[in-house]
């Protein structure tokens, strides 16, 4: 693994962490935060794939930025608290629909990048 790769993933990582703390301190209190950071970074990586530009940059944007935004065990356990706190619909809501928009998102993503 070449030093240049770790390093663009770590300071993508870090943006996209940052990135991520923001916007749940901005929507958390009107619920919402984890399923948009899905969604959004779900859209900005399949304009990544879709553009493809390879190297430093891809690994920096994908795999750092995207890796670090989004946030797959926050949506599991947010999931898992609103059946224990006795809403089950609202927790089948909230996994079919996340995962509805952000594959969405990312193949609109992808096409946008196409677009370009």
């Amino acid at each position: 693994m070449a030093l240049v790769g770790v390093a663009a993933v770590g300071l993508g990582g870090a943006l996209g962490a940052v990135s991520r703390y923001a916007v749940g301190r901005t929507i958390e209190r009107r619920g919402g935060d984890i399923a948009f950071v899905n969604v959004v970074g779900s859209f900005l990586l399949g304009v990544i794939v879709g553009l493809d530009p390879g190297g430093p940059a891809a690994l920096a944007l994908g795999v750092g930025f995207c890796g670090a935004f989004t946030t797959f065990s926050s949506f599991a356990v947010g999931t898992v608290r609103l059946v224990e706190d006795g809403a089950p619909r609202a927790a089948a809501i909230n996994a079919v629909g996340t995962l509805a928009a952000a594959l969405a998102a990312a193949v609109l993503g992808g096409a946008v990048a196409g677009m370009l």
